[in-house]
């Protein structure tokens, strides 16, 4: 398959026949540009020492988020938390230069399949002047918002190697990672449109995610079955992607899967959802740790296709993983892309990327636990050493990598099943004659 052909779309998502239906909930994000200076003189501003660094304490005022984001800058991890209130995003967000952007896995992998020519529909939960400004023409959306409202996202991402003074250490982030803080009331109710039904009944692909903002159960319950009701007019060959999180409330990630998971073709997560899961770190580049920690996840999560997308490979797992190498190939060049040239990625950057150098630790871990997990199928990152790479997004890029990906597959099939028919077509005309 000529996988960069199909990739750079031409307007025609709909030869193979449905929409793109991504959901549940877009954002809007202060995406800060990282400043180590600034970051050192709130440090002093608040008597800030290593002793007292934690990721997992209440964040109530702007003292325990800037404790946080040191934590985890110490540790290279990235996560999301909640906030006590969006005035404390607006007061740390106005200390640093920052970029209005819109967030949210389904918005994100949207803005992803637009650049490439392929357009879709959004469900959003929240609606303002900025998401209308922002969302490009070929992006339209169903929303369940009965007024304008904003609760942005801060974003923090901070690069490899950064060095932060406090009184008493010098922190240096091991790895270049992202941290995304929010109080979205929104998002944490999550009311689901009347209209998502009748988008699905002409859906082919069906993106879910969001849910890991939710904090009251009984809703979360409410909104998975108003959402099951949905998809029950999805049509049958629609393909179901699920897009783990940084869950809130981490006991809340067992009851999505009881719901949901029926009903998920892809169940994707990043290298720290993956950990959460297992309670223990995973040496991403050892085969062993690797192979073990997929084995393992895949008790838990018995999808019929996991995929884990980390920094140096993606694999998938699960009976169904097979059928999804070239939309993991496309996820994963279309994350790197994005890795090196940030949110103006094109067609054309994408087809660069695929001549540049793949991680050989992230090839050799491939290898080994594709002969070690049957049935797996993966994909090495790429290796690429940028300046100013850009962390904010890549497991939304990589998801909407991985539905241009599917679209591609799905237009193959739509063409060889076309050309079968006309092909049964002459041969009975032939016969007639």
């Amino acid at each position: 398959m000529d996988e960069t052909a199909l990739l750079m779309g031409d307007g025609s998502a709909g030869d193979a026949g449905g929409t793109l239906v991504l959901g549940l909930g877009g954002t809007v994000d202060y995406e800060l540009a990282w400043d180590a200076e600034v970051i050192e003189r709130l440090a002093r501003e608040h008597g800030v020492r290593r002793g007292e660094l934690t990721t997992s304490a209440p964040i109530v005022d702007e003292r325990s988020l800037l404790v946080t984001v040191l934590a985890f800058v110490a540790s290279g991890a990235g996560a999301e938390r909640f906030v006590a209130s969006s005035e404390i995003v607006e007061r740390f967000a106005a200390h640093f230069a920052f970029a209005v952007t819109l967030g949210g896995t389904g918005v994100r992998a949207g803005l992803v399949l637009d650049a490439l020519g392929i357009p879709s529909i959004q469900h959003l939960v929240s609606i303002d002047d900025t998401v209308r400004r922002l969302l490009p023409p070929a992006i339209t959306y169903v929303s369940s918002a009965a007024e304008d409202t904003l609760d942005p996202h801060l974003i923090v991402q901070y690069p490899a190697g950064t060095r932060v003074q406090l009184d008493d250490a010098v922190l240096v982030a091991p790895a270049s990672n992202r941290l995304i803080f929010a109080n979205d009331p929104p998002n944490r109710t999550m009311a689901i449109a009347p209209a998502l039904a009748d988008e699905l009944a002409r859906a082919r692909v069906f993106l879910v995610s969001g849910f890991n903002t939710m904090q009251d159960h009984g809703l979360l319950e409410q909104r998975l079955d108003e959402v099951r009701t949905a998809m029950a007019s999805l049509p049958a060959e629609a393909l179901v992607y699920y897009e783990d999180a940084g869950f809130y409330t981490r006991e809340f990630a067992a009851t999505v899967r009881s719901r949901l998971l029926p009903l998920i073709d892809v169940y994707g997560m990043n290298e720290d959802e993956l950990q959460e899961y297992l309670g223990r770190g995973v040496d991403l580049l050892d085969a062993d740790d690797v192979a073990r920690a997929l084995a393992d996840v895949r008790e838990i999560v018995p999808a019929a296709a996991l995929v884990v997308h980390t920094r140096y490979w993606a694999i998938a797992v699960g009976e169904a993983a097979h059928r999804h190498r070239s939309a993991l190939v496309s996820a994963v060049v279309v994350a790197a892309t994005r890795y090196r040239v940030g949110d103006a990625l094109t067609a054309r950057d994408v087809d660069e990327t695929r001549g540049m150098p793949q991680h050989s630790g992230g090839a050799a871990v491939v290898a080994s636990v594709e002969q070690r997990l049957a049935g797996a199928v993966g994909v090495a990152a790429f290796d690429l050493d940028v300046a100013t790479p850009t962390t904010i997004g890549l497991g939304d890029t990589f998801v909407g990598g991985f539905l241009a990906g599917v679209v591609a597959d799905q237009k193959q099939q739509h063409d060889h099943e076309h050309e079968h028919e006309h092909e049964h077509e002459q041969t009975q005309e032939q016969k007639r004659a």
